[in-house]
């Protein structure tokens, strides 16, 4: 039987906006890199507060003219992103999101207008606004629907990348409701027995709520990797696996300067890829054609910031009462007993989806904020110069 110390809350000194899901799985904390309660950091690290990067993303757009409502979503989301350990969606996507406004292929202020409604949908236009400020918009009117009549979905177009897919799906847990969201994008992907990009890696986002802040939350693409794992690697000079990506003739390759195209979850076809295939058009359906953005090969390039994006997404909530009343403490149960099961190999806990996360926010909080390598600090420097705006303190 499990003590009452199997879950312990470590968030006590976080900000509340951080404060959707720290409770963890005790050994989890201590041993999932194989560590005996200290962490692993690399010397040449540099440790970020979360209130300052968080300012400093919000400093960068507006110096672009972002209106600060919208900035400070993003800035939520970007920071929220890397200390959950998402390095791909964080940091590594400002400039992104700073040329799109730039250059105005994004709008710097505005607000979403619904088109569609009935109690439990909705059909909105992003208006082309950042895609975090649009995202938290649809969720909150899907949320809303789901308290009232169990459940709400919300499909937008005209929007643009939304950041971490799981930003939205917590947004829901922490309300108690069970959130779901996904969006298409840029065409990266080449599905099985092609080498031509036509999916994007169409993220799917799932939360649940379970008892004592505890969660399942499961935050994916459905290529083996997103773009932004190539492109960290290749920022720290490493090798990938060679199931990630392909080059312009379709075969495997090692070194991440040489990918075009992304391999969908499972790789080749001999290894069950046309399973991750099949969830890109899944979501390419949920979102792409139900709301009316643009979709598949027709999405706008990745990095092109000349013509609107119009990515469409998707974001449901489900209210667990309106279903079973004993849904938390059934969830719970599972969790506690996955994660309870013996371990194949010894130092390495059975972990449930969000348990990475869960020690890695742990981590950010026994140094005092995120840590980055010097070839990130050195991309922030060089931000900041470009956009005359103060750099965040840097320990």
């Amino acid at each position: 039987m499990l003590s009452k110390n199997f879950f312990r809350f470590i968030n006590n000194s976080c900000n509340r906006k951080y404060q959707q899901i720290f409770s963890c799985h005790a050994s989890t904390t201590s041993k999932i890199n194989g560590s005996n309660n200290e962490f692993n950091t690399e010397q040449k690290e540099k440790i970020i507060p979360k209130d300052d990067l968080f300012s400093f993303i919000v400093q960068c757009m507006m110096k672009v003219g972002t209106r600060p409502s919208h900035a400070e979503v993003l800035a939520d989301n970007l920071t929220m992103a890397d200390y959950r350990g998402h390095y791909s969606h964080g940091l590594n996507r400002l400039d992104m999101y700073v040329n799109d406004v730039k250059t105005g292929t994004t709008a710097k202020d505005g607000n979403p207008m619904i088109l569609k409604e009935l109690p439990g949908t909705a059909l909105v236009d992003g208006q082309n606004l950042i895609g975090p400020y649009v995202g938290k918009y649809c969720m909150n009117i899907a949320m809303e629907k789901a308290k009232k009549v169990g459940i709400g979905l919300v499909s937008v177009r005209r929007s643009n990348h939304f950041g971490i897919a799981g930003y939205y799906s917590l947004k829901a847990v922490d309300k108690g409701l069970i959130g779901w969201a996904f969006t298409n994008t840029s065409p990266l992907v080449v599905p099985t027995r092609s080498k031509a990009q036509s999916l994007g890696t169409n993220p799917i986002a799932f939360g649940a709520p379970a008892e004592n802040n505890d969660s399942f939350v499961l935050d994916m693409a459905t290529s083996t990797v997103a773009l932004g794992k190539v492109e960290i690697s290749q920022r720290r000079g490493e090798e990938i696996p060679n199931t990630w990506g392909v080059n312009a003739q379709g075969i495997p390759v090692t070194k991440p300067q040489e990918v075009q195209g992304l391999l969908a979850l499972g790789g080749p076809e001999e290894s069950s890829g046309y399973k991750g295939y099949g969830l890109a058009m899944m979501v390419e359906i949920l979102c792409g054609i139900l709301s009316g953005s643009h979709f598949g090969p027709w999405v706008r390039s990745w990095k092109v910031n000349t013509t609107e994006a119009n990515l469409g997404q998707c974001f449901i909530a489900i209210d667990p009462n309106a279903f079973e009343d004993e849904f938390g403490s059934r969830l719970q149960k599972l969790i506690n007993y996955c994660r309870a099961l013996p371990p194949s190999e010894s130092g390495k806990p059975v972990l449930i989806a969000g348990d990475p996360e869960r020690v890695h926010m742990a981590k950010c909080e026994k140094l005092g904020g995120i840590p980055y390598p010097q070839s990130q600090i050195d991309y922030i420097n060089e931000l900041a110069r470009t956009l005359k705006v103060d750099v965040p303190k840097i320990q």
